[in-house]
């Protein structure tokens, strides 16, 4: 590397306030107790036979980064 020059650290968060949600399963939202509307939807989309998901971020995991 040469000298002098210096590496800026990029800021991911596009706002001081974003939140981060953690992505879960189907079964996570199926044995949640407070189910939301996301979740729900996302459970009868699952229960089709052949789906494929990748999961659904869940706004009760929310957390500051």
């Amino acid at each position: 590397m040469a000298k002098g020059k210096k590496i800026k650290k990029k800021d991911t968060r596009q706002h001081p306030n974003q939140m981060q949600l953690k992505i879960v399963s189907s079964h996570t939202c199926q044995i949640c107790k407070q189910q939301c509307a996301r979740g729900l939807a996302y459970l009868e989309q699952m229960s089709r036979p052949g789906a494929i998901g990748f999961g659904v971020p869940c706004i009760l995991t929310r957390q500051k980064p």
